[in-house]
């Protein structure tokens, strides 16, 4: 079928613990999200069938479109008038997703460059096993036997290089003897991503007790990294392996028209879609109960980073231990005693799904999700680097430059900041999804935030594989939400000092204003409305073109509206409790947040 024939198009995620679908249809010439459904997951006891879920979600789409969509248990298609549908898809993680472990040669090279091409194809990397990670034989061997991922990716020595190391952790995965975590009838599968002159030793070596596979090499030369065909086998094996294995995935694999994804890696492919058709930096972020994915698309380089101990529910005790009880204390803008915020946080890890039923309960809670999406975007930038052992010529000043992690995230660059995830998309006023997302990211310069409506990024991600334009078309117009624009003031090194003026035309009317350092300001301009702004910054500020350059910009308005923030990155917040609670209270003020 090509792009142009899909009028009606139908998209489930089947998650851990619900199925979300969605409704596309063609409105004239454009593509818009039209109905959605949802039913609790399938996949454990009593049903142990994922299809059951499915179909479920199926019947709530059809009772609310009023089209019908199920002759018994199959799909009608073609659409004809308001009977069928023209494509199903989905994507999936339910049963824990992806689980892998990466073993590489060295643990800055080789295992970095294989953990990324795992993190990439939407797995969660269990462990990374390295020659040189400090870690003796025997305890590597227990390591892999006792772990049980899906797969294990294995990498090690340029084409033509070293063999050794390589092979010596072959050794150890063969002395494990490793079985899968589904399925009891079938042997592990291997993927091979190194050196080509070991491909036969490693294969005699793992073939017995393992199923191996062999792809090319992540790091063909010390200069060249090659990710994309390691992602393809392991999005491959994910579907004949682990989705088979999973109760009820091969009938849902032939019901489906393309192949199911990994949720993650559906949503880095979207990200990917918009980030080449706009020709933009993107860093997005999917705040879960468990884990915290982030994505970057930064000069076309994709990355993604799973924080798999932070999360708003299952591992919300994980945040704490992470920050300590000061980090997270700092945004709570009220007293309270530190031994009832620790209960709080242990009750909401006990009882995972319940939510916020008084305001300081929703402040609470968002103070824990500022750290936890702080914390994941930390983790994040240490892992979405330049490659290690590369020859780089150096100028005398970076060669004094002790802050060498070669980060390809630059806030300076970054054009927008997408957010998504229970805690902020369903915040209960969008200011506060805003102010979360600018506290924990801290952007610099000019930035556009949106959020993620409904959570819809994983079925246009597996969307865009079979029709681009139908993907890009339901992001722009009904997945993301604009908040706004922020505006940001670095190198600020006193406050209450005058800092930036600014003005602003919206339609033709104009409003003029300034900030001292230490201030934030809100104004409000409708979502559909395109407004000028020019700001001109006092000498050594800067908004991220070089300190004492003005900017002048067209910006689109929001739900929330433009923020010029000069409150300076990073955020500055002192050990006076008491002056942090007035400092906090006098953000949420300007952005009326509760």
């Amino acid at each position: 079928m090509t792009d142009n024939n899909h009028t009606v198009i139908l998209a489930t995620d089947c998650g851990s613990t619900t199925t979300k679908a969605i409704l596309i249809e063609k409105k004239g010439n454009e593509y818009r999200q039209t109905f959605r459904g949802e039913a609790p997951t399938t996949v454990e006891a009593p049903f142990e069938d994922v299809t059951r879920g499915v179909l479920n979600s199926f019947s709530e789409v059809e009772e609310i479109s009023g089209r019908k969509i199920l002759d018994g248990e199959n799909i009608i298609t073609p659409a004809k008038g308001d009977t069928g549908i023209d494509l199903y898809i989905s994507t999936s993680s339910a049963g824990g997703g992806l689980q892998m472990m990466v073993a590489g040669a060295v643990q800055s090279m080789s295992a970095l460059s294989a953990q990324r091409a795992a993190l990439g194809a939407g797995a969660i990397v269990m462990d990374v096993i390295a020659s040189n990670d400090g870690r003796l034989p025997h305890e590597k061997i227990d390591r892999i036997r006792r772990l049980r991922p899906d797969m294990i990716l294995l990498s090690g020595g340029t084409d033509g290089g070293s063999i050794t190391h390589v092979v010596e952790l072959a050794e150890y995965i063969a002395a494990a003897n490793p079985t899968p975590r589904l399925g009891i009838s079938y042997k592990l599968p291997i993927i091979f991503a190194g050196n080509k002159d070991t491909r036969d030793t490693i294969k005699t070596c793992l073939e017995e007790k393992c199923s191996v596979r062999i792809t090319e090499n992540i790091r063909p030369t010390l200069e060249r990294e090659n990710l994309f065909p390691a992602r393809q086998e392991i999005q491959d094996l994910f579907l004949e392996h682990v989705m088979a294995q999973a109760p009820g995935y091969k009938k849902l694999m032939k019901m489906a028209q393309a192949p199911i994804m990994p949720t993650p890696a559906a949503v880095g492919n979207i990200m990917q879609t918009i980030a080449k058709k706009e020709n933009i930096n993107i860093v997005g972020v999917d705040i879960g109960g468990a884990t915290t994915d982030v994505f970057s698309v930064f000069d076309g380089e994709f990355n993604r980073t799973v924080s798999a101990n932070l999360g708003m529910s299952y591992s919300v005790s994980n945040i704490l231990a992470e920050t300590g009880i000061e980090n997270i204390e700092r945004w709570i803008p009220f007293d309270i005693d530190e031994t009832d915020v620790r209960n709080r946080i242990k009750n909401k890890m006990i009882r995972p799904t319940t939510v916020p039923q008084l305001i300081e309960e929703l402040k609470i809670e968002h103070a824990l999700a500022r750290e936890a999406l702080r914390l994941a975007f930390e983790q994040h930038k240490a892992l979405a680097i330049g490659l290690k052992g590369v020859q780089k010529e150096r100028d005398i000043s970076e060669a004094f430059d002790q802050n060498d992690i070669d980060t390809l995230i630059d806030m300076k660059r970054l054009d927008l900041l997408v957010g998504s995830g229970g805690v902020l998309s369903h915040a209960p006023k969008r200011e506060q999804s805003m102010m979360m997302l600018i506290d924990a990211f801290q952007p610099e310069g000019v930035t556009r935030i949106a959020v993620d409506s409904i959570f819809m990024m994983p079925h246009l991600g597996v969307l865009s594989t079979v029709n681009e334009k139908a993907a890009a078309e339901v992001f722009e117009k009904d997945c993301l939400i604009n908040l706004g624009t922020c505006i940001s003031v670095s190198n600020i090194s006193k406050l209450n000092v005058d800092c930036v003026t600014f003005n602003l035309n919206i339609n033709g009317t104009n409003k003029e204003g300034f900030l001292k350092s230490g201030e934030i300001v809100l104004i409000e301009i409708p979502t559909d409305v395109e407004a000028e702004i020019e700001v001109i910054p006092k000498r050594g500020f800067d908004l991220g073109n070089g300190k004492g350059q003005a900017i002048k910009i067209k910006i689109k308005g929001g739900v929330v509206g433009l923020v010029i923030d000069a409150r300076g990155r990073p955020l500055k917040m002192g050990k006076d409790k008491e002056a942090n609670k007035r400092l906090i209270n006098s953000w949420t003020d300007v952005f009326k947040a509760y």
